[in-house]
């Protein structure tokens, strides 16, 4: 009785981390929204929805635990319709606040990492500007499944053949591979399986079905009826006397052709055939078709950043901590919608709008939509007539600062390589 309860736990947890899958109009997290489980009947009737896709490679999405999400740090945004979390609305979500004690200790760690830059300028001079730049990152994740038809040979020696006499051939969309079946968006996977009752076993082209071939060195280029038997040599240390001369005037029987002065074919032994490499002298091959399978993430990601936060790569952001303000699923997911706020709205079409195209062998699974807003703080210090900047991005404060530092010594001459990456 305990295990089954525990068993009808883990599947109540399983079902819940799949809470928005097949919702049309999904939004962000609510009071309300996140105590409504998805149910079994929904995920199947997203599955049956669409026509591009049986709803028994759907199946998987049910027995699978909520992967990781690329954010799995992250703080999850747990606000209402209009935003406001805590009393703050979603502009202000991301804002941090540091004092100038945590600045220079941070600076001075990020320093103290880099081989030849000096910690003085962030010990000593003077921060003259402290300023917030939040940043919003969006992704769409497509995640999909593509199958193709090739053609696979090798030698038949004998044995079973899955032909058509033992059913017919499954088509390549018909195969069952949930056993095979991923988490959701990992980046990629890829299997191959022969296709069910497709072999079919056939005479060998390079041979005839003989299972032989002329040799390629005593009869280069002739045809199998047309190759010749015991062909000879003359041998390379008796020059085909069958007689070794020596210096002294005498002579000797030829140890390598034993004095007859020529040598049968080393390849075949002047037989004029050898085996074919083909069919490896079974005469036949075996063909079938196996299907090659791929699931991959198609991404779709993009930054919405201040001039202030310009000069900073994409990719930090997409790798820095911060607050996830929407995270949907759905077969395809729809803009997300913000009460309070049009940029959002805006962003988050634009995002759906941009979303990679499918290959036209493979089939959608699941999207995932998410936006978040980062955290990003902009220092400024000077000292007389210098000054350089730096970022402390997301919630895990992590420093970025490219280009000018004030005390650098690496000239080239150490091992550090720093002034490649000026």
């Amino acid at each position: 009785m305990e295990k089954r309860e525990f068993q009808d736990e883990q599947e109540k947890e399983r079902w819940s981390s799949y809470q928005y899958i097949g919702r049309p109009n999904s939004l962000a997290p609510t009071a309300s929204s996140a105590r409504a489980e998805v149910s079994v009947e929904e995920i199947r009737s997203a599955a049956a929805a669409s026509d591009r896709y049986p709803p028994s490679i759907h199946a998987p999405l049910i027995s699978y635990p909520d992967p990781q999400l690329p954010y799995d740090q992250s703080i999850g945004y747990q606000g209402g319709l209009e935003g406001h979390v805590g009393g703050q609305t979603s502009s202000e979500l991301g804002r941090q606040i540091l004092d100038e004690v945590e600045i220079r200790e941070l600076l001075i760690d990020y320093v103290g990492h880099r081989c030849c830059w000096g910690s003085r300028p962030a010990r000593t001079w003077k921060i003259v500007a402290i300023e917030d730049c939040n940043v919003y990152v969006g992704t769409l994740e497509t995640f999909i499944e593509e199958r193709e038809t090739i053609k696979e040979t090798e030698p038949y020696l004998g044995g079973k053949v899955d032909g058509k006499d033992d059913g017919p051939e499954l088509g390549i969309w018909e195969l069952d591979l949930r056993s095979e079946f991923p988490l959701l968006f990992v980046p990629q996977k890829e299997i191959r399986v022969p296709v069910p009752h497709s072999e079919v076993v056939e005479k060998c082209s390079a041979c005839g079905g003989r299972g032989e071939v002329p040799c390629n060195t005593c009869n280069k280029g002739e045809e199998h009826g047309f190759y010749k038997e015991n062909q000879m040599f003359q041998c390379s240390a008796c020059h085909g006397r069958g007689l070794i001369a020596h210096r002294d005037g005498s002579d000797t029987i030829c140890v390598k052709c034993k004095g007859k002065g020529k040598l049968p074919c080393g390849v075949c032994g002047s037989r004029g055939l050898i085996k074919c490499a083909t069919c490896q002298g079974g005469g036949a091959l075996v063909t079938r078709n196996a299907a090659l399978i791929r699931w991959k993430t198609l991404s779709t990601r993009k930054v919405s950043a201040t001039s202030g936060a310009a000069s900073v790569p994409d990719e930090v952001f997409h790798q820095a901590k911060g607050v996830q303000l929407c995270n949907t699923q759905a077969y395809q997911c729809a803009p997300a919608f913000f009460a309070d706020s049009f940029f959002l709205n805006n962003f988050s079409s634009e995002i759906i709008a941009d979303r990679c195209a499918v290959p036209p062998t493979a089939r959608v699974v699941c999207e995932r939509h998410i936006i978040s807003v980062v955290p990003v703080t902009r220092i400024t210090m000077a000292h007389r007539n210098q000054s350089f900047s730096f970022y402390i991005i997301g919630f895990g404060r992590e420093v970025y600062l490219k280009g000018h530092y004030p005390s650098r010594f690496c000239w080239g001459l150490c091992p550090c390589l720093d002034w490649l990456r000026l």
